[in-house]
């Protein structure tokens, strides 16, 4: 089967692939959809982190605008546990808002991309991870920054929530199973949860595993996909 890699280029060093690679935008629905009929692409798994949803949108247009199918590949969500203290919001915007007043110490395990907002409770001290060392300081006057790359551990989880002395976690619902870790031990220390859910995507056909996803590939036509 004759397939390529597509990474967005969010960090340094990805993890190589067995298949070739390639990095970086396509130039929105347009752009996507003219990389499909150059390349001759015949099928497109979306297998992007649930909250891509500008990368996941500009899939479904470009596939419906060039005839090409599409499948998702999404893992399911988390789901609250007994002993979970979470409150679910919409968005990043609703879950600075969840934050409390008074000064706290928040583990904000969002990425890169959108932390500017918590820039807004300034009060608080944030504990941050990221995979690369970040190019400018975080836009958070009171933030200590950790270099890690998943999958996470409860153990190591539980001892760093410990350490930096986290009174809250913000994380957005991913799910899977290298990045729960965070939420078995914000469960073990008995910390709040602002969880944030899933931006909304037209409909598509969507599985929950590789497994499905080859089983999809190898009931069509397939001489190309990405």
């Amino acid at each position: 089967m004759d397939a390529v890699f597509s990474y967005a280029g969010r960090t340094d060093a990805p993890v190589a692939q067995s298949l070739p690679m390639r990095v970086g935008g396509f130039g929105g629905v347009e752009g996507l959809a003219e990389y499909l009929r150059r390349e001759g692409i015949i099928h497109v798994v979306d297998a992007t982190h649930p909250f891509a949803a500008r990368m996941s949108g500009n899939a479904i247009a470009a596939c419906a605008e060039t005839g090409t199918p599409l499948i998702a590949l999404e893992r399911a969500p988390w789901q609250a546990q007994a002993g979970d203290d979470w409150r679910h919001v919409a968005d990043i915007d609703a879950a600075v808002a969840a934050l409390p007043d008074d000064p706290a110490r928040v583990f904000l395990a969002i990425g890169k991309q959108t932390l500017a907002p918590f820039a807004a409770k300034a009060q608080h001290h944030y504990l941050l991870r990221l995979v690369d060392p970040p190019e400018v300081p975080p836009p958070l006057p009171q933030a200590t920054v950790v270099i890690d790359r998943g999958p996470f551990h409860a153990a190591a989880d539980t001892a760093l929530l410990r350490d930096h002395a986290i009174t809250h976690v913000v994380a957005k619902n991913a799910g899977g199973a290298g990045a729960e870790a965070k939420l078995i031990a914000a469960r073990a220390l008995r910390l709040p949860v602002i969880l944030i859910d899933r931006p909304a995507l037209p409909p598509r056909r969507v599985v929950a595993s590789v497994e499905e996803v080859m089983a999809w590939l190898a009931h069509a036509d397939t001489d190309r996909g990405v």
